[in-house]
């Protein structure tokens, strides 16, 4: 014993503990070890040469203390006390070099000394007594553990290159509205990184070696801590508890450990290799008892965990950064995982609480970023495995409510969840499990309950992400899922529960959530421990049925966001695969539909979803037709990527299962399917053939038919599949010069000898003899030339196979000869025949004298039709008698003459008829071929076009025949091409069938114009525009969305400004006002007019329909255009008296303020919130481009405000006068357009009426009224609905009613908004007719208000002080009441208005009340009400007038309440100098001229 203790002390005296100055050590003691005096240098350079060896052998001697028995042993501290070694200067001493590990340019012996000292201080503290000698101090304790982790030496890139890679935490990063950070000045960026730099420059370098050194020193110094840990209890040192835990999750993450580490109370410290299980070793021996009561350590573990759950540093909040995803920080998180999950077994019960806790704040705190929240609902599943059955359904009910949180991040990550927990067996329910909570445990409640209701969640994102997850469950194929889906569309009670808030209590405060409008952010805390995160449920329950599913995945599927589509075509698609309902029409409709969706995505999608529900169900005719009807016009994608998937699926299904048909087996079903979906392409989907030729086109570039392929297709054409394999050859044979073509031969020698021959199959053989004509021998080529030309004189055969015939004819023609005029000979040899043919049937037929002999219809029109084929391939053998003999045919008969002439007298035609063949009565079969044959012989005859052209303009307008009018329209558009300047002009003509009553004829119109229009053969003039864009109120709503995909897919690409440059015309032109000198001046006959017109009220729909898809389809610039144009170019005509106001421009000033006041109008960035949808899977340029919107929509509000205050508001005060002066109903729109822009700019009005508060005053007061009109109308619908009578006519502005009188013509029509007094009879209201004696100038600014209405209960009050007064009379001229409410609209007694005779003075120019001229006695008003009207002008010349039918009518005027009472009667006088500076300075708030 005493040989140890010597050692013990020799190896103190090296420590020089007796040289240091007792002073020093006070100081350190007393600083509390948080500043320190430098160390005599003598003593630390001995200390220093010989550290390692010295505090090693102190070490190795105090270990024996530490580890014997102390009732068998002599305590070390005695041992201290009686030889004069002072411990307080052993601390300072170990606590000067632990100090030394702090300074970043310590060298690897500072670091290993720290770390020995650090080790040396956990002995003294294992020691027993340790803690009554006062060896523990919390500050160097804290410093002596954080040693281990400061003395590892830190990359010096680490700094920097985390500052630029570590992802800003979107938790912190409120996307709610919070202000983005102000970014580092470049001056003080520079500045950082010099001195970075300067830092880089003087970190010390650490060799291989010495990393060794220093990692071994950690390694035995945390062995060393882990052996005090379970004797030295921090119970009382909470501070100290946290601070090592917080060390030892970093250092989980020091190394990596190869192997999977087994967490285990077994194991022994002395079996680990590794840092990171030393760390976690300690983890778990700091929630031991010893070191706290309950789960308090648990608790603070477990929130110091979270961050590496999440993939997290720094700490909660703003401060939080996001570690780049890479193998050691996801290794670290799935140890931290499974640690937490050995805690929780191993403790128990004691820990669940604390588990639950940690799994909320998982939900609350995840990373807002794609990859990191899949991780976060990762790891939440598998730590709530560890849970009973209890706790597991308590929490997805928390869940389940937190899913429903105003937060679209917040359900969005419940979704993940939901998706993670589907994929574990689902759990089986306990005995003891409370029956309420079943439910909770299934599959089912999830996939109901929680994915299927986000599915219609207003936020795009989250039904993107909830669609998603219904179509991964359903494609698993889990017998779960598919029976939870299965009840919803059995139509199964669906709880679906709207409305949560979030609650969390915590240290600092409570964070709080509710279910708003928009997501509201959660503001997040720092907590000292984590809290219980609350959820309560203040939703109501809805329930839906199975169809209410369907209509809910066919609405999604044409969602206006694009990821939902295209999850919503997933589901849908995986419901029919599994068979939950049978297809119908409908759902294959939608997917047809999404085919042709602007987004690529979608369409990808679309063609990959029928593919797939046609290969799940090949046997299905209906998916059948709607996968062809869906996929093959897809070839003619403009998107190369969407072509080449379309292409690849009919690659798939059409040609990779075409063997030979020796190997063709029934029962295999993908041959069957192949052949079923060509045999459709040949009969009832035939339409579609002609797209497979593009895709046969692009097939062939890629050498796809092989000889083995065309082998094959003709090994079918004697077989049940003959015509879909003689469909197939004819597209594929132009690409394949080497075919057998004595079979095809053959097959062509027989049909052309049956009489009963399929048409489609003949018609596909002459194809494959025209692409194969080149290769055949010349002697070959002869004899077809001969055989065909033979064929086509027995006219036999129906004009659908004579044009393949005549083709194949040409081009054998073509092969035969290399020289083009040698061709032309022989081809007006052979076609020539045919031409002498066909003139001696037609001439037999014209010429024939006998009327009783039957008209064979179909030899004609066979005769007619070849003659129109062939006389292209040989003009010169076309003789003026040919032409001639067609006219005949189509000349139309008298009585058809007579009758037109007749009916359009008035408007004589620009065309007339072929009047030379009068008489012709043709059936109507025969007049339609012969159009055709016709417009065939006009395109290799000028003089003939010339000619016919204005006998087809006529010939529209005239016939009653569907037929003949449809083939007039497709020749004058192929006319058009070949004549664009001849024809052009009857264009008009043509575009009058866009309102023909079959609507076969407009849809063919609206095709053929379009394609002139995309061609640019046509241009848009005239009246062209307008009645095209009619189209889109069509009658038939097909042709009306067919209208609105030619305008925008079609014609609007090619010309982007076509909307913008035609739209004010519109409106004119669609009202018919023809008054503007520039607008709507076109020529139309009274026909045209009456087709086209929209005029009136009652199509007052129609045309808002129309302006609101224009304006849908402007650019913002082109849209902040037109509403300067508008009120320069239109409103200010108005204002400045170039245009009437009157009745006649009342609709047009009506539609005007309504496509004003239109959503449509605004500017898209005005009109959408900023990163309103920014939610779940959107990355950081989703999130720069809602930064830059926000600050467009900034920009562009403040100059759209400017050009508002500056342009407009000018001229629509001034314009508002004048339609109050005038009663025109207008008023109450633009009413509502002011209404509409005062809620948007109501500072800057109050701004531009701060030099006028008169005019502002009177504004606001008529605003105040209009909205209190329109309330009791409201009110008035609500508990009287109106009748037929008492909505006729609409109610204008408060003001309109009190306006001064227009002048006006004893015949003009009365305003809509007076309202005149009923007499007792019934008998009909009386208008007063006005005669004012000095008209109103044009140009003037509206006048002031005059007098203004006051509110029903004085206006009662006012009648009965009339009543009470009638022996005493006045001249006042009264104003207008208001309308009434319909219970007074019956009423016999209302105020009278003036007389019938009586005169109006209020039209007077600038006069004003100036003497009084009669006195009134004994009147008595309620407060406010006047009886002398402030328009009065004393006209003694007409007092006798006016006072003989005072009898008849009482006048009344009422002033406004709002004014204060009238003050004593006195003179009125006014300078007519003031008098004219304030009209100048009212008109001078409009231009007077529209500005251009």
């Amino acid at each position: 014993m005493g040989d140890r203790e010597a050692v013990l002390l020799e190896a103190l005296s090296r420590c020089g503990l007796r040289g240091l100055s007792q002073a020093w050590v006070d100081s350190v003691w007393e600083l509390d070890f948080t500043e320190t005096e430098p160390l005599d240098s003598r003593i630390e350079a001995e200390i220093t040469e010989n550290g390692l060896e010295t505090f090693s052998s102190l070490h190795e001697n105090l270990l024996a203390f530490a580890s014997e028995d102390p009732e068998n042993s002599r305590s070390v501290w005695l041992l201290f006390s009686e030889n004069d070694i002072c411990r307080n200067s052993l601390v300072a001493l170990l606590s000067h070099f632990i100090q030394a590990a702090a300074n970043k340019k310590a060298n690897a012996i500072q670091r290993i000394l720290a770390l020995n000292a650090a080790g040396l201080y956990f002995l003294l503290l294992e020691i027993p007594g340790s803690v009554a000698n006062q060896v523990f101090h919390p500050v160097l304790f804290d410093k002596s553990v954080n040693a281990l982790e400061k003395c590892w030496p830190r990359d010096p890139n680490a700094s920097r290159k985390r500052k630029k890679d570590t992802l800003k935490s979107s938790q912190g990063d409120n996307r709610g509205g919070r202000k983005r950070p102000r970014p580092p000045r470049r001056d003080e960026q520079e500045m950082e990184d010099l001195s970075e730099e300067e830092q880089d420059e003087e970190e010390v370098y650490f060799s291989t070696r010495d990393l060794m050194h220093i990692r071994d020193s950690i390694f035995l110094v945390l062995k060393n801590f882990l052996r005090l840990l379970p004797k030295f209890s921090l119970k009382e040192k909470p501070q100290s508890v946290l601070h090592c835990i917080q060390i030892f999750i970093n250092l989980t993450s020091f190394e990596s450990v190869p192997q999977e580490m087994p967490f285990s109370d077994a194991v022994s410290v002395n079996h680990m290799k590794y840092v990171p299980e030393l760390a976690y070793h300690g983890l778990w021996l700091l929630c031991l008892p010893i070191h706290g009561e309950g789960n308090q350590t648990v608790r603070r573990l477990f929130q110091r965990l979270l961050s590496v759950i999440l993939m997290m540093k720094g700490g909660e909040g703003s401060n939080s950064a996001l570690l780049v995803i890479s193998p050691p920080v996801i290794s670290a998180r799935n140890q931290a995982i499974r640690f937490i999950s050995f805690l929780v077994n191993e403790l128990k019960e004691g820990t669940i609480p604390v588990l639950n806790i940690l799994l909320q704040h998982i939900c609350v705190k995840f990373p807002d970023k794609a990859d990191y929240r899949v991780y976060a609902a990762q790891a939440l599943v598998k730590l709530m495995e560890n849970l009973p059955n209890a706790e597991y359904a308590i929490f997805i009910e928390w869940l389940y409510k937190y899913s429903k949180n105003s937060k679209i991040s917040y359900r969005v990550f419940a979704l993940e969840v939901v998706v993670a927990l589907l994929d574990l067996p689902e759990r089986e329910a306990d005995v003891s499990l409370p029956h309420e909570n079943l439910n909770f445990l299934q599959h089912k409640f999830l996939l109901q309950h929680m994915v299927f209701s986000r599915c219609s969640d207003k936020a795009p994102t989250v039904r993107s992400k909830a669609l998603s997850c219904l179509a991964q469950c359903l494609e698993k194929n889990s017998t779960t899922a598919i029976d939870g889906v299965q009840e919803l569309l059995q139509g199964s009670s669906c709880r679906t529960v709207f409305g949560t808030n979030i609650t969390e209590t915590t240290g600092n405060g409570t964070v709080y959530a509710s279910n708003a409008n928009e997501a509201t952010t959660h503001p997040q805390k720092t907590m000292a421990t984590l809290k219980i995160i609350e959820v309560s449920d203040t939703g109501d329950t809805l329930s839906s049925d199975g169809k209410e599913v369907l209509t809910m995945l066919r609405y999604r599927a044409g969602d206006e966001k694009t990821n939902v589509r295209k999850s919503a075509l997933q589901v849908l698609v995986n419901v029919l695969k599994c068979h939950l309902i049978p297809c119908s029409s409908e759902d294959l409709s939608t997917l047809q539909d999404r085919c042709r969706d602007p987004a690529v995505s979608v369409r990808k999608q679309a063609l990959t979803s029928l593919t797939e529900l046609l290969l799940a169900q090949p046997h299905s005719v209906l998916i059948q037709k709607a996968w062809l009807t869906g996929l093959i016009p897809v070839v003619l994608d403009t998107e190369s990527s969407v072509q080449e998937k379309a292409l690849e699926c009919l690659d798939q299904l059409l040609l990779q299962s075409i063997t030979h048909y020796k190997r063709f087996k029934q029962d295999d079903e993908r041959q069957k399917l192949t052949w079923d979906l060509l045999t459709l392409l040949t009969s009832e989907s035939q339409d579609l053939s002609r797209y497979l030729t593009k895709a046969f086109h692009l097939w062939s570039k890629q050498d796809k038919f092989s000889s083995t392929f065309i082998t094959n297709l003709i090994s079918h054409t004697e077989t049940e599949h003959t015509a879909p394999a003689w469909m197939i050859l004819s597209k594929v044979a132009g690409s394949s010069p080497k075919l057998d073509y004595t079979k095809i031969l053959q097959s062509w020698e027989r049909v052309s000898r049956q009489t009963d021959a399929d048409i489609n199959t003949t018609g596909h053989i002459l194809c494959v003899i025209g692409h194969i004509a080149k290769h055949l021998p010349a002697d070959t080529r002869t004899h077809l030339i001969d055989h065909v030309k033979s064929w086509l004189k027995e006219f036999k055969s129906s004009p659908e196979v004579i044009s393949p015939a005549v083709e194949a004819l040409q081009k054998l023609c073509h092969a035969q000869t290399d020289k083009p005029e040698d061709v032309q000979d022989l081809l007006n040899d052979v076609c020539g025949e045919i031409v002498s043919a066909c003139e001696h049937h037609i001439s037999s037929v014209v010429m024939a004298d006998c009327k009783d002999e039957p008209l064979d219809q179909d030899l004609l029109v066979k005769h007619l039709f070849t003659l129109g084929e062939v006389a292209q391939l040989c003009p010169a053998k076309v003789e003026k008698r040919v032409l001639l003999l067609v006219q005949s045919i189509l000349a139309s008969s008298v009585t058809t003459e007579q009758n037109s002439c007749h009916s359009d007298a008035e408007d004589p035609p620009v065309s007339q008829p072929l009047s030379q063949f009068k008489g012709s009565n043709m059936p109507s079969l025969i007049r339609a071929h012969a159009f055709i044959t016709l417009g065939k012989l006009c395109l290799q005859h000028e003089d003939l076009a010339k000619k016919c052209i204005p006998a087809l303009a006529r010939e529209l307008e005239v016939c009653d025949d569907v037929a003949i009018r449809n083939n007039v329209i497709i020749v004058i558009c192929d006319l058009c091409i070949r004549y664009t300047t001849m024809v052009d002009r009857y264009i008009p003509n043509v575009s009058v069938c866009l309102r023909d009553r079959d609507p076969f004829i407009r849809k063919q119109t609206l095709i053929m114009l379009t394609n002139l229009l995309q061609e640019e053969f046509v241009k848009w003039k005239g009246s062209l525009f307008f009645r095209f864009v009619s189209v889109l109120v069509d009658p038939d709503p097909e042709i009306a969305k067919f209208g609105e995909f030619c305008l925008v897919h079609l014609l609007l690409k090619r010309n982007p400004v076509m909307f913008s440059q035609h739209f004010i015309e519109c409106i004119f032109h669609f009202n018919c006002y023809e008054k503007h000198e520039k607008y709507n001046k076109f020529a139309q006959t009274k026909r045209e007019r009456t087709l086209f017109s929209l005029k009136g009220k009652e199509n007052k729909d129609k045309r808002m329909k129309i302006y609101k898809f224009l304006l849908e389809h402007f650019t913002d610039e082109q849209r902040f255009n037109l509403t300067t144009k508008i009120s320069h170019n239109v409103l200010a005509c108005f204002v400045d008296g170039i245009l009437p106001i009157d009745m006649e421009a009342n609709e047009l000033l009506s539609d005007i303020f309504d496509i004003m006041s239109s959503k449509e109008i605004k500017l898209s960035a005005m009109r959408s919130k900023p990163g309103e949808d920014v939610g779940a899977d959107d990355d950081e340029m989703a999130m720069a481009n809602a930064v830059m919107q926000a600050a467009q929509k900034k920009l562009i509000s403040q100059v759209q405000k400017k050009n508002f205050v500056e342009n407009i508001i000018p001229i629509i005060t001034s314009l508002k006068g004048f339609l109050e002066q005038h009663r025109i109903p207008a008023v109450r729109d633009l009413m509502n357009y002011l209404r509409e822009m005062m809620q948007d700019y109501r500072d800057e009005i109050k701004d531009f009426f701060a030099a006028d508060k008169q005019l502002a005053a009177e504004l606001e007061y008529d605003m105040k009224k209009y909205e209190e009109q329109l309330e009791r109308e409201q009110e008035e619908n609500v508990q009287n609905p109106p009748s037929a009578e008492s909505t006729g006519s609409p109610k204008g502005s408060p003001r309109a009613v009190n306006a001064i009188s227009s002048p006006r013509s004893p015949n003009a029509p009365k305003s809509p908004l007076s309202t005149n007094a009923q007499t007792p009879g019934g008998a009909a209201p009386c208008t007063p007719i006005t005669t004012p004696r000095v008209s109103i100038l044009k140009g003037q600014g509206p006048r002031p208000r005059q007098m203004s209405l006051s509110t029903l209960a004085i206006l009662n009050s006012a009648r009965k002080a009339a009543q009470d007064n009638k022996k005493q009379r006045s001249k006042s001229i009264g104003a207008q009441p208001s309308t009434p409410s319909p219970a007074r609209t019956t009423s016999s007694k209302q105020v009278t208005f003036r007389s019938e005779d009586q005169q109006s003075d209020s039209s007077l120019v600038g006069r004003m009340i100036s003497t009084p001229d009669v006195t009134i006695e004994n009147v008595t008003f309620g407060a406010g009400v006047s009886y002398i009207s402030a328009s009065q002008t004393p006209l003694s010349g007409r007092r006798g007038s006016i006072g003989s039918h005072e009898k008849e009518r009482d006048v009344l005027c009422i002033m406004s309440p709002d004014k204060p009472a009238p003050q004593p009667r006195k003179w009125n006088v006014e300078s007519p100098v003031q008098r004219r500076s304030i009209r100048q300075r009212i008109s001078g708030k409009a231009p007077l001229k529209p500005s251009n």
